[in-house]
């Protein structure tokens, strides 16, 4: 199973850029594997903003980031990155990198497809 760990977080205003990275340790990296970066705003539910398959660099993102954000991966340092920009007060939220083997498809965003997950990452944004 895949150790997943996150990092890049932090306290950005409105309108300003953050990356984030999930470095992957463990598990078969020969092996496709679909991972997502999810965030949890306080008192709401997880959701997945950024999805991407590691075998072909398959993308896909939600509606709330989509055009804000780019999902990417480097290959020789195990890491997925998420760029986020144009940052808004509602991007708020703790970040987590989640990661299965295998292609999720449509059910990218369904947190319970997931194996491993890493410890997340805060992000705030000052309006």
């Amino acid at each position: 199973q895949v150790q997943l760990a996150e990092s890049g977080g932090g306290s950005v205003q409105a309108g300003g850029s953050l990356r984030l990275s999930c470095a992957a340790s463990g598990g078969d990296p020969h092996r496709g594997r679909s991972m997502t970066w999810f965030r949890q705003a306080a008192g709401q539910e997880r959701d997945g903003v950024a999805f991407f398959y590691t075998s072909d660099s398959s993308t896909r993102y939600s509606d709330s980031v989509a055009g804000r954000a780019t999902i990417s991966q480097d290959v020789a340092k195990n890491t997925v990155y998420l760029q986020l920009n144009s940052l808004k007060a509602e991007d708020t939220a703790t970040y987590y990198c989640a990661a299965v083997s295998g292609w999720l498809g449509d059910w990218w965003t369904h947190s319970s497809a997931y194996v491993s997950w890493g410890q997340g990452t805060q992000v705030s944004v000052s309006s």
